[in-house]
């Protein structure tokens, strides 16, 4: 049986998340009460999953997802061994993410960024086969096209696409027909002033548009290659929405109409801190 992820979320980066465990438990235990449904924790580190064991256990209701866990970070049985641990104790609301990541981040750790489809197949077969396995329900994947969509449908709960706009969910619920989970993120800057906006969404963007698999996905969607190059108004309208709370809300429904199931809002502020009052002010709107 698939997690249930609800439909409305959140999406924040593990890096931002205070070390302090009362810290944690507070935000959390917030973020559950404002009524959010999961929390994706974005550049996930496999170790024993620690961080989303603790998300959890402050919370009652929440669910946690990873979005994601590298397939280059850790060997299969070893994820599958931290799954089980979070998982047991916590029946029914973690989900692992999984991903094939980047070629500059795998290469600047060492690694040899190869054959990203094939090594993502090949991990799922290496979950399959851990004792015990990591059922199909309980894990998802980071997935933008076509192929990548199909294995998320067939081998696990469902995709997590990551920097989408709804033309792309629209699609990508065709790839995954009816069933499997579609849970795409969403970027929001609450500003309405355009130039103040843009420029947040622009800084939020930049590494992003550096990317191959992320420029291929554009250019996929009827993007050209000037506006990625120079993060055009038009791009950073569509894959960041900006403005009052009824605004991203707007653009949440979208996903949604578009054939998303669940849709985990990314909140951009430039600011290398938990979102905790744009959390608040969007929370009415959202959930």
């Amino acid at each position: 049986m698939a997690v249930d992820v609800g439909r409305i979320g959140v999406w924040c980066s593990s890096r931002i998340w205070p070390q302090d465990a009362g810290a944690v438990a507070e935000a959390a235990a917030e973020l559950e009460a404002l009524g959010y449904q999961a929390l994706w924790l974005g550049m996930s580190p496999v170790g024993t999953l620690e961080q989303p064991g603790m998300l959890l256990a402050a919370t009652s209701a929440l669910a946690v997802a990873t979005g994601i866990v590298s397939v280059w970070d850790a060997p299969p049985d070893t994820v599958a061994a931290a799954y089980h641990r979070v998982a047991a104790a916590h029946p029914d609301r973690f989900l692992l993410g999984l991903g094939a990541s980047h070629a500059h981040i795998v290469e600047r750790g060492g690694g040899q960024y190869l054959h990203p489809y094939r090594k993502v197949a090949e991990f799922l077969g290496g979950l399959d086969a851990a004792v015990p396995p990591v059922p199909a329900g309980g894990r998802a994947l980071a997935a933008l096209g076509p192929r990548m969509l199909a294995l998320a449908a067939s081998r696990t709960a469902g995709a997590h696409p990551y920097l989408v706009t709804p033309e792309h969910t629209r699609q990508a619920r065709e790839v995954l027909g009816d069933g499997p989970l579609l849970a795409p993120e969403q970027k929001a800057v609450l500003e309405t002033g355009p130039a103040r906006a843009r420029e947040l969404a622009r800084g939020a963007l930049h590494i992003y548009l550096q990317a191959p698999n992320y420029i291929a996905n554009l250019l996929r969607l009827g993007f050209t290659e000037d506006d990625i190059s120079q993060a055009s108004d038009r791009l950073v309208d569509s894959l960041v929405v900006w403005g009052d709370e009824t605004a991203i809300a707007r653009r949440v429904a979208e996903h949604h109409a578009a054939g998303a199931d669940h849709v985990c809002v990314q909140v951009v502020t430039g600011e290398p801190a938990l979102p905790r009052s744009e959390w608040r002010t969007l929370a009415p709107a959202l959930t």
